[in-house]
């Protein structure tokens, strides 16, 4: 985490902790469904559990990450983000958890989730010894390009994306093109995850960048490749990797930036959550369950709030440890 937000959070835990935060009744709340899978199940299995656990009375807005930061920092509402990703909005919510405005309760709600480059798990099983991003950048014959074998296909973001950027720059930054490698633009999300698709279901090797929470890496199992090489800082990424190529003209070499979500809540539901609040800082998603909640919600069609039953009826071993045994009975009579 970053140091400066893990000094406000300290603080400002110190200063929001006591009487008021146990207070008996939780009232009112407020929670952002954010507008992409994870989050809106998050956000319903958080609803479920503050109504019939707690005897909140909570009522789900739409969100998103720049949107629903602003409203709660603006306006204090709604009083729950439960998935934000904070990498978009760090400088402002360091300041509004530095005022007590704003504070995170949950620095890690889902596990083993973020961006990088992959591969499929049959690839890592039969070559066990290319276990990092530089070994496989050594082998781009174990990829060949389907229009021209002699070269490696790294599959990278479609134009228009913002890692399209970062994927290009970090190709550059790693010589790719002279050790062999062909930079290949998918297209469309569409193209993206048909490439990984046909690829796991042929049993061809695939290389190339996805993210996680997803649907694609649960139900594909893909392994993202740790870095041998140390993340090159802020100023190397903010200002050349993340930038157009003219903006870029020497790009270092770099690790993936570290996603960072947290559950981040105003200081209004601090003051009235009361064991509501242990339930925000212990809720931690374990990332192979939340790909497969995500796997069943695209199979599916299902949604946010269906996912959310499903996970409740499915993985109480998981859900249990985040409550009270008497808030769980109460949570179990209710499915």
């Amino acid at each position: 985490m970053n140091t400066k937000l893990k000094c406000a959070l300290g603080a400002s835990v110190v200063a929001l902790a006591g009487g008021q935060a146990m207070a008996a009744d939780c009232g009112s709340v407020s929670i952002a469904e954010m507008n992409w899978a994870s989050a809106e199940m998050m956000a319903n299995v958080d609803a479920i559990i503050l109504e019939e656990g707690y005897g909140c009375d909570v009522e789900l807005v739409p969100g998103a990450t720049q949107t629903t930061f602003a409203s709660m920092s603006e306006k204090g509402q709604p009083d729950v983000a439960p998935e934000l990703w904070i990498n978009a909005v760090r400088v402002p919510l360091t300041a509004a958890i530095e005022e007590g405005s704003m504070l995170s309760l949950n620095g890690g709600p889902i596990t083993d989730l973020g961006e990088g480059w992959w591969i499929t798990p049959a690839f890592a099983a039969a070559h066990p010894e290319l276990n990092t991003v530089e070994k496989v950048l050594e082998r781009p014959d174990l990829f060949p390009h389907p229009e021209d074998a002699s070269k490696g296909a790294f599959v990278g973001c479609p134009a228009g994306w913002g890692c399209q950027l970062s994927n290009a720059n970090l190709f550059r930054a790693f010589d790719m093109e002279a050790k062999g490698w062909v930079l290949v633009d998918p297209g469309s999300a569409a193209g993206l995850d048909g490439s990984m698709a046909k690829a796991v279901e042929r049993g061809e090797p695939w290389f190339g960048y996805y993210w996680s929470p997803t649907s694609m890496i649960g139900k594909y199992s893909m392994i993202k490749l740790p870095w041998e090489t140390p993340w090159g800082g802020s100023d190397n990424w903010d200002n050349c990797i993340v930038k157009p190529e003219q903006d870029c003209a020497d790009p270092q070499p770099s690790s993936y930036t570290e996603s960072e979500v947290h559950t981040v809540v105003t200081d209004d539901f601090v003051t009235k959550a009361g064991p509501a609040r242990e339930y925000f800082e212990k809720r931690v998603f374990p990332g192979a369950v939340m790909n497969g909640m995500l796997v069943f919600m695209t199979e599916n069609q299902a949604t946010g709030e269906d996912a959310a039953f499903e996970f409740l009826a499915k993985h109480p071993e998981v859900w249990t440890q985040w409550v009270p045994a008497d808030v769980a009975a109460k949570i179990k009579d209710a499915l």
